[in-house]
């Protein structure tokens, strides 16, 4: 069995270069060793779980859909909203929902607290995404590129 406690887990922040899109995390599954890039099942485990805190008046990142990933969310604290390709549902601590592949999605948190969630991924390998905002696709054969026509990057056009 491999065990590890979320309160001796560094948060890992992020913020976009000029932040509209910012958070922090903490991967769980890196820290039972998983190893994203090996294709040994027993190294890459079959599914990745991270928590993830969301500051008020931000969001995770762009939306976006996956092309193979399935995300399983669970809201954790706080509130917020999830943009999806239906609209924009309220979301609150006690929340769970899935987001399917081909399902674009984005987290935000339009409160004065953080949004604190725990999001379940199986992570394929060679899975790809979609950005329909910016019509940018991020393509992993073998290292991740975002392209349109050339090589972009990952920001490019969101803010």
């Amino acid at each position: 069995m491999r065990k590890v406690n979320t309160k001796d887990i560094d948060e890992i922040l992020w913020e976009s270069p000029k932040g509209k899109y910012c958070g922090g995390g903490k991967h769980i599954s890196i820290a039972l060793g998983r190893d994203s890039l090996s294709t040994d099942i027993r190294k890459r485990h079959p599914f990745d779980v991270e928590i993830c805190r969301i500051p008020p008046g931000k969001a995770n990142c762009p939306y976006h859909s996956h092309s193979a990933q399935w995300e399983f969310y669970h809201v954790l604290s706080g509130t917020g909203s999830a943009r999806h390709q239906g609209g924009t549902t309220r979301i609150e601590a006690g929340d769970a929902f899935l987001f399917e592949p081909g399902e674009p999605h984005q987290i935000i948190n339009d409160s004065a607290e953080d949004l604190l969630y725990l999001v379940v991924a199986d992570n394929p390998i060679g899975e790809s995404a979609y950005y329909p905002d910016t019509g940018k696709w991020l393509v992993r054969s073998p290292s991740i590129k975002y392209i349109r026509s050339q090589g972009l990057d990952y920001y490019e056009g969101e803010e």
